[in-house]
Formats: C-alpha cells, structure tokens, sequence
C-alpha cells in the first residue's frame, strides 16, 4: 500500500514538473520572441519558430500523462482537480508558445529595418508586462498560491489599456506617414499576440484558483475594447 501510495504522489509531482518545464521554455520563447522584433534578428525569430515543436511536444505530454493517471488512480477532489488543472493550464501554455511563435513569423516577414526606433518601445513594454505577469502566474501555480494568482487576474486591466494606447500610436503613425504603414501593420499584430499571452496568464490564474479552491471565480473578468480587436482583425 505505501508503495502504490507514493507511486501515486510520484506521478502527481512529475505532472507539476513538466507543467514548470513547459512554462520555462514558454517564457523564454515570448522574450526570444520580441527580443528577436527589437533587434530584427531573423535568424534568432526561426529558433523561437523551430522550437515550438518542443513545447506543443511537452504539452500532449502532459495531457497523456494526466489521462493515465486519471485512468490508473481514479483520484477524488483536491487530487483530480490538480490533474485536471496541470491539464487547463498546460494548454493555455502551448497557446503563449504558438503565439510566440506568431511574432517570431512577423519578424521573419518584416525583413527590414526600423522606420522609427521609438515605434517599437510600446511594444517592448507590453510584452515586459505580459512576461511579468506569466512568470508571476507560474510561480503561484507552483507554490499553489490563490491570492499571487489572483493578483495576476486583477492587473490584466493594466496589459489591456497599454495594448489599446499603443494600437491608438501606431494608427497615429501609420495616418502621418503611409511609408510606416506596413512595418505598424506587422508591430499590431505583434501587441495583439503579446495582448493576447496576457489573456492566458490570467486563464492560468483562474485555473489555479479552481485547483486550490475548488471554486470557480463568480465576477466576469473585465473586456478589452472589442472596437479595437474589430479593426486589428480587419487589416
């Protein structure tokens, strides 16, 4: 019985493990990313493209160990959600790798260089705080804490209203000058793909909370400005 028993807490710890592993290579993929933007570097943009399969490789990983577990164990409450969370938010990482992986692709497409210098700084603090808020996140998955993880779900007012300024900056440049208007194209869907990793962190915060509190959180989390994301679609 103690065998089956700490064979069973085994597979609990290497299912958190690989969840930590897989949000590791994440973060690093969004920062090679927009490192990758800043600096044009294309050569670095196709490691981040090439190293996507690693991490859509880890997060099936995941899901098949999970579902064996589940199979084998047959776990009850605290146990079962843990799975089932590891499982949430293993998915909402492969979601930040693919969009890293999107920017990566506008680098690729841009081939260029830099209209203005200062057309890229929004982007660059965007994604600082979207790399803030998905390490927090992962750190309070870690330590099982409700109330870090919870202060992730409540900044990501702060990702939307940045993302929406510099939508509205960008437009400015792109209606002064048409010669800007492809490179700001490429620069808006890059903040969207950054506004959008901020968007699964706070999915990972809600995931912890549901695994820590067996509890769903009741207040809808607020909106970004649908008008914007309309447009950004369109172009």
């Amino acid at each position: 019985m103690e065998h089956t028993v700490s064979a069973y807490d085994d597979d609990l710890k290497a299912i958190a493990r690989m969840v930590t592993e897989i949000g590791g290579l994440a973060e690093r993929a969004v920062g090679d990313a927009v490192e990758a933007l800043t600096r044009l570097d294309t050569g670095l943009a196709q490691r981040v493209i090439t190293g996507d399969k690693e991490l859509d490789r880890l997060q099936r990983e995941i899901e098949d160990k999970a579902i064996l577990v589940i199979a084998r164990r047959q776990p009850m409450a605290s146990d079962l959600r843990e799975i089932v969370g590891a499982m949430r938010i293993a998915n909402d990482i492969e979601r930040v790798g693919d969009l890293a992986k999107n920017i990566a692709k506008r680098v690729v497409a841009i081939n260029g260089v830099f209209p203005h210098k200062q057309l890229i700084t929004g982007v660059e603090h965007l994604c600082e705080i979207a790399l803030q808020q998905l390490k927090k996140v992962l750190d309070a998955y870690a330590s099982q804490d409700d109330q870090a993880a919870n202060a992730v779900r409540l900044r990501d007012d702060e990702i939307d209203a940045l993302y929406t300024s510099l939508f509205r900056e960008l437009l400015t440049y792109m209606m002064e000058d048409p010669r800007n208007l492809t490179f700001c194209i490429h620069l808006l869907f890059c903040a969207k793909n950054i506004e959008r990793i901020g968007d699964h962190a706070t999915n990972i915060a809600e995931s912890v909370h549901y695994v820590v509190t067996g509890r769903s959180y009741e207040d809808e989390r607020p909106k970004a400005d649908a008008s914007i994301d309309s447009t950004v679609a369109g172009s």
